[in-house]
Order: C-alpha cells, then sequence, then structure tokens
C-alpha cells in the first residue's frame, strides 16, 4: 500500500466542531498520532477551513506505478458519499474505491437509468416526466436511492453513494442514511476549466481524450475527434457556479463528516489521500467491535 495511508483526519468547518453522532466519527475525532504533517487550507467553499494531507511523494523512472489491492480482511460495512464538481476526478476515484473496498457504486443517473429501462413503477414516473422535458421529481429520485441503499448487497458490502445528495432538501431526505465519510474533491477553476475545455471525444470508439493531459495516438485520430457542446469555457463556469451552490447547502449537514482532498494532483495521489482515510475507517470500526 502507498506511504500516506496512515492519516488523522479531525473534521473542522470555520464555526468549530460539533461533536458527532456517529459512533465512528467520534471515534476518529479522538487524539490520534498522524505519521503525516496537516496543513490549513482555505475550501473552495466559503465557510470551511479544511484540513488538507501533505503526502510524501516517491519518485519513479519509469512514471507512476500504480495498483489497487483488495482488502484482505472484511469489516462492519463502510458508508461513503463523494462530491465533486465536473472534471475533478470523480468517477475515476469511484472506481478505485470499489474495486478495493468492494462498496456498491450508487448513482443517481445510472438508477435512474435502469429503472426506466426495467420499467420498474418509479421508472415509469420519471419517464413521464423526462417524455415531457421536465425535470424527474426529487421525490422520485430520492426513493430510487432509499431502495437501493436497502438492498441487501448494500448493507452487507457497504455503500458509495456518488454525487448524491446535491441539495439539501436531498439530504435531509437521506439523513437516516448518515455515511462515515463525506469525500470532498476540490480542484481550483482555473484547473477545472482546462480539464473540461480541453477533452475530445472520437466517435469511432468512444475514447475520451484530452489535447494537453492525454492527446490522440495518431493525426487520424486528431482529425475526427469531437468537442461536446458545452465544454466550452463559458458553459463550464456556469456549471461549476451551479455545483459550488449546491454542494455548499449539503456541507451543512455533512459537516461533521467531511474529509477534503486536493483533487488537483495525479490519480494515484488523490487515490492515496482516500485510501488512508478509508483504511483508518476501517480500524476505528474494528476497534469498536465487541
Amino acid at each position: 500500500m502507498a506511504s500516506c495511508c496512515s492519516l488523522s483526519f479531525p473534521t473542522v468547518s470555520s464555526k468549530g466542531n460539533k461533536p458527532s453522532s456517529s459512533p465512528i466519527s467520534s471515534y476518529l475525532q479522538l487524539p490520534f498520532t498522524s505519521h503525516l504533517p496537516f496543513s490549513k487550507k482555505k475550501s473552495l467553499y466559503s465557510n470551511h477551513t479544511l484540513l488538507q494531507p501533505q503526502c510524501r511523494k516517491t519518485p519513479s523512472p519509469d512514471g507512476p506505478s500504480f495498483l489497487v489491492v483488495g482488502s484482505a480482511k472484511k469489516q462492519e460495512p463502510l458508508r461513503v458519499m463523494i462530491s465533486g464538481a465536473p472534471a475533478s476526478g470523480k468517477g475515476t476515484q469511484c472506481e478505485l474505491i470499489t474495486k478495493k473496498y468492494d462498496l456498491v457504486h450508487i448513482a443517481a443517473g445510472d438508477l435512474l437509468r435502469a429503472e426506466i429501462a426495467a420499467g420498474t413503477e418509479n421508472g415509469r414516473r420519471a419517464k413521464e416526466y423526462m417524455d415531457k422535458g421536465q425535470l424527474v421529481p426529487n421525490e422520485i429520485v430520492v426513493t430510487m436511492v432509499k431502495e437501493r441503499l436497502m438492498c441487501p448487497d448494500s448493507q452487507e458490502k457497504g455503500w458509495l453513494l456518488d454525487g448524491y445528495p446535491r441539495s439539501l432538501s436531498q439530504a435531509v431526505a437521506l439523513k437516516e442514511f448518515q455515511p462515515d465519510l463525506f469525500i470532498l474533491l476540490e480542484v481550483p477553476e482555473d484547473i477545472l476549466v482546462e480539464r473540461v475545455v480541453g477533452r475530445r471525444l472520437d466517435p469511432v470508439t468512444g475514447r475520451i481524450y484530452h489535447l494537453k493531459y492525454s492527446p490522440p495516438e495518431t493525426d487520424e485520430i486528431a482529425a475526427r475527434l469531437t468537442q461536446r457542446f458545452d465544454d466550452t469555457e463559458e458553459k463550464v463556469k456556469l456549471r461549476l457556479h451551479t455545483h459550488h451552490q449546491n454542494v455548499e447547502s449539503v456541507l451543512s449537514i455533512y459537516k461533521d463528516f467531511i474529509f477534503q482532498v486536493d483533487g488537483s494532483v495525479s490519480k494515484e495521489e488523490v487515490f492515496t489521500q482516500i485510501d488512508g482515510a478509508l483504511t483508518q475507517l476501517l480500524e476505528a470500526k474494528e476497534d469498536l467491535e465487541p
């Protein structure tokens, strides 16, 4: 496992901490001895000053070598929420987290499409709104998410709720499903804009390229790449503004569970931060078992 896996991460905010109702969170607020230095960092969200782990980097002559190894021991299931702006790398981190920790990955959009395809009652109701060009009401989506969280595999294996809830009302509706950890991926806006504006799609293979970070292999591929209509600087800034407004309200509900992650570094370094926090959570759960 990477060298950054021993973390101590008390949650903090500009208004100070309240004792958490979660026994795991309370455990984690005890005085741990961390092997890593922490530094204060102003959050992108105005009301929160969070702690950022300063990970040591191990240079490799052949570039980063990265292997996700499954957990050897099964403890009490983890309950995790993750939030990140467009192009923050949230999708990549969800894949890595679910691969290592074998959590049930739950994304509201995927649930919506699956229920419509299956012709369930929730799917039928949602399709009626979508066919009229209307947004699916919160109550329908929340019901889908709740039902998925209550499924036996979610209860047995634990879950990773991806990019949801997105609003205060959704968070209140899910108050019975408190997470052990709310992972917040933070990336400066200029980097997010650069990541989005540089994205290109290969319509033949479906592969996503980036003109700077992952350029096409040949001139032939480069010539056929297309750009999404909303992957422009103006439109992405508007999407980011909406995202930050929505997340700010959600953070007030989960302030005792927030773990802020520097998402501007490589995906390996980002996962090392997350992996360390989840590893410590599992250890805490194990210690609390009778």
